[in-house]
């Protein structure tokens, strides 16, 4: 009962709100951070699309633990970790019981495990990356290799909008909380209170989302006022934009690496095959 009441404790709208800053702003000391976005985005690419196409176990072990420690170098949040593993955690539990329970066999299991192990790769490389990079500069990059402007924009500004979202959404439960009432029998291990907590979160989307609504019309018509649609479509004006991206030679080191990683990851495992 002490463990789940320092649970609850813990685990707050105000600690939840601060993790989500921290890993949408604080990219200092990050070892992605140092980079071009143009080559994180292209690193990334490598990594979050050759697993799928990879049978190799011991190939995938080596992608697996080289995202471990990226992701440890990215100074990832805690709490983003163990949801990460406890998902992970579920989804073995829930592969055990489909595959044995169901009349499946131990390579049903392997190859589920295999799938797994790939997402969980993904995973990581993805929280690396957007964990690490500012989204100005992540937008930025999206427009250098293409992209429309309102597309690149809509990214960066989603990102901005995250303090936005979390404080509007803490205040409406907030308000929830002041009108309505914590039930005074709080159950077996708290599950009345812990139900009443889930109602109100789900019961606060809905006009978290207008309240949003009507922010991002008021942004809208403020951008178009200055000229946004123009200095989108504007080629000098995207060019000035642009102009502190460059490629270093810390950059061209990060991608030689990596190529060179992938080299010895399929040379072992086609020696160590799994």
């Amino acid at each position: 009962m002490n463990y789940i009441e320092k649970l609850l404790t813990n685990v707050s709208i105000d600690s939840l709100k601060l993790t989500l800053l921290r890993t949408a702003y604080v990219k200092k000391g990050s070892f992605l951070a140092q980079f071009d976005p143009r080559i994180v985005i292209l690193w990334y690419s490598i990594f979050a699309i050759l697993p799928w196409f990879v049978h190799n176990t011991t190939v995938l072990l080596l992608f697996f633990f080289t995202m471990v420690i990226i992701a440890s170098l990215s100074r990832i949040s805690g709490f983003i970790l163990v949801m990460l593993s406890f998902t992970t955690f579920c989804n073995l539990i829930s592969i055990i019981v489909l595959t044995f329970f169901l009349g499946g066999d131990i390579e049903a299991f392997l190859a589920i495990l295999t799938l797994t192990l790939k997402l969980v790769t993904v995973a990581l490389a993805s929280v690396a990356v957007f964990a690490s990079l500012d989204p100005e500069k992540f937008s930025d990059a999206l427009l250098s290799f293409g992209l429309p402007g309102q597309v690149s924009f809509g990214v960066s500004y989603g990102y901005r909008m995250i303090p936005i979202l979390i404080e509007e959404y803490h205040q409406i439960i907030n308000s929830y909380r002041l009108r309505g009432r914590i039930p005074k029998k709080k159950g077996f291990l708290r599950w009345r209170q812990l139900f009443y907590m889930g109602k109100i979160a789900v019961l606060a989307f809905y006009p978290m989302i207008l309240n949003t609504a009507k922010r991002t019309r008021t942004t809208v018509e403020a951008l178009e006022v200055k000229g946004f649609t123009y200095a989108l479509n504007h080629p000098e004006a995207k060019k000035l934009k642009l102009s502190y991206l460059k490629v270093r030679t810390k950059d061209i080191v990060l991608l030689a690496s990596t190529c060179l990683f992938l080299s010895i990851s399929f040379y072992i495992g086609s020696i160590y095959p799994l």
